[in-house]
This record gives C-alpha cells, structure tokens and sequence, in this order.
C-alpha cells in the first residue's frame, strides 16, 4: 500500500485547522513508516524526509490540481489518494484510482456566511468525488450525520469516524495560571467571535478589569464588525495569528477557553484544552459537544445572554475550573493520532 496525501494546507506558515489536522496525521502515518507520495507545492520538514516518503511536488497556482492528477495518474504504485483539504485532485482522477476524502464539516453547503471561493469549489468538487470514493473518511459523528443527509445516496457503511488527536505535544510542565479568558481561532462569523465580545462587554467592569479577553487568530473573512468590536471593548486584545509555541504558552496559562462556536467539524483548540487540563466554555453546535462531552460548560452560541452567563459562572466559581479540568483530561484520553490511523488503517483494509 502506497497512500498519496494533499499536505499543503500542513506546510503552511499559518496553519488552520485543516493544516493541523493534516500535520498530526501524516506524521503519526510517518511514524509507523508506512509508504506516502506527499503530494505539496513546497519543501517538506526534515522531520518527514524518510526513506519511506517520496515527494511529487509541483509549482503552485491554478495548474497544480490538474499537473498532481496527471502524475498520480502515471504512477502505479500509488494505491490509495487521501484528499485532506481539497477535492480538486479526486475529481480529477478516474474512478479505479482508490479515494478516500476527509470530510471535515459540511459548512459550504450550510448555508452560513463562508468564504466565497472555497465554498463554491467544495460545491462543485464534493458530490463528483463522493460518487466515485473508495471510502469516505469523517472527523466526528456530527460531520458523518450531516454528510448522510445532504448526500442520501452515500451509504453509512461506506463513511468512517476517524476523529483526531490534539495538536500539541504533552506539557513537561504547565506554566503559572494566569487571569485572562482565551478565544483561539480564525476571525469569521462561523467562530462567533462577535457575540463572545459582546457578551463579555455585558459582565461587570470590575470583573473584565481582572479578567481580559484575549482573541488569537488570522483574519479570516466577514471580519471587520470583529475587529472593530474588539479594538473598541475595554478588557478585548486581539493578537492575531498565534505560532504553534504562542498557542500552546497562551492555552496553558489561560483560566479557561471560550469556544461558543456556531459550527466545528470537529473542535481541534476544545481537545487542546481539554488535554492540558484547561476548562472549556463552548457551544452543543456541530461535533463540540460530542468532542467536549461532559467536560465543558455548554451554552446557547447564539444567545449573548447565555454566553455571558456562562462566562460569568466560569470565572467566579474555581471550584467548577478545577472539575472542568480533570474531567478534561480524562475526556481527551478517548482521541490521539494513534486512534485516528487505526481507523483509517481498518478502513482501508476491512
């Protein structure tokens, strides 16, 4: 078995969470030395540079999709095509090449405010490489529920759960708690940053004086009423994008993360959290309830009202931070890259 995998969106100076979702499971796939063609438009790590990894790269642009297809197409040792971020490439290949697409939500076909390009591609590309998959690849129940109801024609038997692992290696030594309330991920309207500010604005001045709101994260799109409405609440910072180092310094020392999305196929910044003992505030929408289960507070993501009581309750009750935390961990110990390639492994070979 040789398996072909997209991992641009992983080299990435600015990962998102597809990149890291990609990173964690080819090096996990790297680690058990099984054969990739790691299909890129730049360099490679010198941590994935083995001798059981070969390289089919080709310069970036418009072209890639279609120059990548065409190689794959002339290399028959390649048995498996593993789409992680784009479903450019299998739609391109003939039905007898073997493809396994990573279905990581469904928001292109929700109807939310998206990115316009990256929705209309998934649009036109996802149904096409749906009918002719080998098998199809899901991160959580969630995203599998909702895949089976856009695409009644998919089979449920052919859809695997393979979830994740988190994304930071576990901590030698937790640095001091500090004050501040934590908010990680790209700035759109899908993350609900905006109510989350206005949520915070709504508790007492007192206590956004002790405990600042800190939004990490690139500009994503629809952003600009975010970024206002943080630049101009008392107790917001937004630092943009954070390195992997940043995130991880930033979510252990945090008194809790604030995650009320209105969407996640998974929840990567919910499981960092949670395996490093760190209480979570976030919402029952898409996979964060499955990923958090009870080890989270959960509140309506589209009620402000619900929000600030949730932070609220959070931030005065210690006691409540400290059961969030061990059950944290003890909820994460059920996801690893370990876990995420043995099911894909037994997908497949049945």
């Amino acid at each position: 078995m040789t398996v072909a995998i997209d991992v641009r969106e992983a080299l990435k100076s600015q990962r998102t969470g597809k990149g890291q979702w990609t990173q964690g499971f080819v090096t996990e796939l790297i680690s058990r030395r099984i054969p990739l063609v790691l299909l890129t438009n730049a360099p490679l790590p010198a941590s994935w540079q083995t001798e059981h990894v070969r390289v089919l790269r080709k310069p970036p642009g418009p072209l890639w999709h279609w120059a990548v297809a065409r190689a794959i197409r002339d290399d028959r040792s390649i048995t498996h095509v593993v789409s992680t971020t784009s479903f450019i490439v299998p739609a391109l290949l003939p039905k007898h090449i073997m493809s396994l697409p990573v279905i990581h939500d469904l928001i292109a076909f929700a109807g939310d405010r998206h990115e316009w390009k990256a929705l209309l591609i998934e649009r036109m590309t996802l149904p096409r490489v749906l009918a002719k998959a080998t098998h199809v690849l899901a991160l959580s129940e969630a995203t599998k529920r909702d895949l089976l109801a856009r695409f009644p024609t998919v089979k449920a038997a052919s859809v695997t759960v393979i979830g994740a692992g988190p994304t930071l290696a576990p901590p030698t030594q937790m640095p001091p708690e500090e004050s501040f309330i934590l908010c990680a991920g790209t700035l759109c309207p899908r993350k609900n940053q905006l109510r989350l500010i206005r949520a915070y604005a709504s508790l007492p001045a007192s206590m956004r004086a002790r405990h600042p709101l800190l939004l990490v994260g690139g500009r994503g799109w629809q952003d600009r009423e975010i970024i206002e409405a943080a630049r101009t609440t008392n107790g917001v910072q937004w630092k943009g994008y954070a390195s992997q180092e940043d995130y991880a310094r930033l979510l252990r020392s945090c008194l809790f993360l604030a995650h009320p999305s209105l969407s996640e196929g998974f929840g990567m910044q919910v499981l960092d959290a949670l395996a490093s003992g760190v209480p979570v505030l976030t919402s029952d929408r898409g996979s964060l309830k499955e990923v958090a289960g009870e080890a989270a507070l959960i509140v309506d993501p589209e009620s402000e009202a619900s929000i600030a009581q949730g932070l609220k309750k959070l931030l005065s009750d210690p006691s409540l931070r400290t059961e969030l935390s061990r059950h944290g961990r003890e909820q994460a110990a059920r996801y690893s890259w370990a876990r995420t390639v043995d099911l894909f492994l037994r997908a497949v070979h049945p």
